[in-house]
């Protein structure tokens, strides 16, 4: 069983309502997200689990956990956009963390000032739909808090 963090503090939902299809639709994996919605201060996103930065873009990060639990953690909606403007990278693609090590740095109010989520789906990578539990939705988590387990 592996054990996956919220990658920071705030309100849990439910992908089916993040907003967009593909996460929504779970078509990428199972999982939860995280809302900072209204938090004005950066946040600092850190790794959910365990493992290697196996794809790492300003807006998002795959993980390949060393539980066998590869982890996306999406950073915003359609924040690909923004083209990096408003994340700063605390890691490199290749390294390996522990869950709590700082990834990437960005501010929810300046997402939202540009027109986008900043809602953060943390998804299994590959795993079938509805196959993560969803006991922490509608609930708010402190740092390093348990988002769920696989």
């Amino acid at each position: 069983m592996t054990t996956v963090r919220t990658p920071f503090a705030g309100p849990v939902v439910a992908l089916a309502d993040v907003p967009d299809p593909v996460f929504a639709g779970q078509l990428v994996g199972a999982g939860v997200a995280v809302d900072p919605t209204g938090v004005e201060d950066a946040v600092t996103a850190v790794a959910p689990v365990d493992g290697t930065i196996v794809k790492l873009h300003p807006h998002a990060f795959a993980l390949q956990g060393t539980a066998g639990t590869d982890v996306l953690v999406h950073v915003g909606i359609d924040t690909v956009k923004l083209r990096g403007d408003g994340f700063d990278l605390l890691a490199a693609e290749g390294d390996t963390v522990r869950a709590g090590d700082p990834v990437v740095r960005f501010t929810p109010a300046a997402i939202s000032a540009a027109g986008y989520s900043p809602v953060c789906p943390v998804v299994v990578l590959g795993s079938a739909p509805d196959s993560v539990e969803q006991s922490t939705v509608g609930t708010t988590l402190t740092d390093g808090a348990t988002l769920f387990t696989v």
